[in-house]
């Protein structure tokens, strides 16, 4: 088990009240439904899916229930099942209080690449370009640095983009970052970094909350 990957889906899902009706995207965003104790969100899925619950135990996964990925899920009582023309209604008309995606990179101003890198074998965006433009709130949870060491936030995109500035919140394996007016806000560095770690690896300019919090 990514002990990384959890801790950033579990501090996600401090971010989701009661009510909410929430998009996920693939990967980190999918372990989010494993840590929300009692509260009640109704997970959303473009292939045409409301009221997703956690995910299936080994063994007991459900080969015609999967969400847009097609990776298997499982149902909360209450759920329903429509085609993926009303799903995508639901998002366009603006109907999803929070998204929560995947993320390749996110620039200083909330503009996020996420789909692709040029010369890679992609499936494609799915829905994340209407997801990014009308979703209410949008958070993007993600390694801090990439693979090769190199920020993944960054003054300017260079990757094609998703949609521009639709960021509102980044949540990283170091640090919890606003997207504000005046720009990248640290308000949470994750143990064992501390502020100077974060600063020397976001390749962007980035402001330190006053009390910024450290999480153990």
């Amino acid at each position: 088990m990514d002990m990384g990957r959890e801790r950033i889906a579990k501090r996600a899902a401090q971010e989701l009240t009661d009510g909410m009706v929430v998009n996920l995207g693939i990967g980190i965003p999918s372990l989010i439904p494993n840590f929300l104790g009692d509260k009640r969100i109704f997970f959303q899925a473009e292939n045409g899916v409301l009221g997703i619950g956690k995910s299936p135990s080994k063994g007991k996964e459900d080969p015609n229930l999967c969400n847009a990925a097609g990776y298997p899920v499982t149902v909360v009582s209450g759920a329903s099942y429509f085609d993926s023309a009303t799903a995508f209604a639901m998002i366009r008309k603006g109907l999803i209080d929070v998204t929560v995606l995947g993320g390749l990179q996110v620039s200083e101003k909330g503009d996020l690449a996420n789909w692709m890198v040029p010369g890679k074998r992609v499936p494609g965006v799915g829905g994340g370009m209407e997801l990014a433009q009308k979703t209410k709130k949008v958070i993007v949870v993600m390694s801090h640095v990439n693979k090769d060491g190199e920020p993944k936030i960054v003054s300017t995109c260079t990757l094609p983009l998703t949609a521009k500035r639709c960021v509102d919140l980044i949540i990283t394996d170091q640090a919890v970052i606003e997207v504000t007016d005046e720009g990248l806000l640290l308000t949470e560095v994750m143990a064992p970094y501390d502020v100077e770690d974060v600063v020397r690896q976001t390749a962007a300019p980035l402001r330190v909350a006053a009390g910024v919090k450290r999480v153990e």
